[in-house]
């Protein structure tokens, strides 16, 4: 296991801008994260212009792409061009995994397994992962929905976000059983009614996550996915979660 950092710990800045503070920080992977909303890696421009975002993807200096992280305001499914262009930048780049968000609560459970179904074949020909990432308000909110649609969907893994099963409406499920599943891991400190907190005032027990993940043989990253909170020094943050995470491996 090694440690990554998202693109997401600093909204606002530029891809570049985000870089450079990684690389102060000593973080030597990261996630990048695929947003509507970004400037120059959103769905639409990869799919507008691959050659392009490939480029941009091979100036992160010493920075290693561990994974992408689709966060698309649109419904993924209405546009498989656009995600078959983000799985050629994925193999382009040398990028294993994918993470898409589940469908949102209320959407039917075979509609949902066949989005998955349609978005790991068109992964798997370009020799990509997808990993669905529990998250509340959504159907991976709940550990026994994720592993049913694992268990139907051939190929299907899990981006595991605990906090989500720390701070959300089924607080204090175990979700052991869908380890086994596990293609990339979201890490920052979380209480049971705040999803964020300073690193140490939370309920997360990072060794023992490590541990889990050991025995299934996770192999991959931990991403550090921390946003800034007021009046904490975010870059101390940063680094202090990177520290904590590379003792424990």
């Amino acid at each position: 296991m090694y440690v990554a950092a998202s693109t997401e710990c600093f909204p606002g800045l530029s891809l570049a801008e985000t870089v450079d503070r990684l690389v102060d920080l000593e973080y030597t992977n990261v996630e990048l994260c695929l947003d509507d909303d970004a400037e120059t890696l959103s769905p639409s421009a990869i799919h507008g212009n691959l050659e392009a975002a490939i480029m941009t993807c091979r100036n992160t200096r010493r920075l290693d792409i561990v994974t992408f992280d689709v966060r698309t305001a649109a419904h993924i499914s209405t546009d498989y061009d656009r995600f078959a262009s983000i799985c050629k930048l994925a193999k382009s780049t040398k990028v294993v995994t994918l993470t898409v968000p589940s469908g949102e609560l209320g959407t039917p459970f075979n509609e949902e397994v066949e989005r998955l179904d349609r978005l790991v074949k068109i992964a798997a020909k370009e020799g990509v992962r997808v990993g669905v990432k529990t998250q509340i308000g959504r159907l991976s909110e709940d550990p026994d929905t994720i592993m049913v649609l694992c268990n139907n969907v051939d190929g299907l893994g899990v981006t595991l976000d605990p906090s989500h099963y720390i701070c959300g409406p089924h607080s204090g499920r175990s979700y052991d059983k869908i380890l086994k599943f596990v293609y990339h891991v979201h890490l920052r400190d979380t209480s049971k009614t705040e999803l964020q907190v300073r690193i140490g005032q939370g309920e997360i027990e990072y060794g023992r996550l490590i541990n889990q993940l050991r025995k299934v043989n996770y192999n991959r990253s931990l991403s550090v996915d921390i946003k800034p909170l007021e009046d904490i020094d975010h870059m101390s943050e940063m680094r202090k979660m990177r520290l904590l995470l590379e003792s424990l491996l």
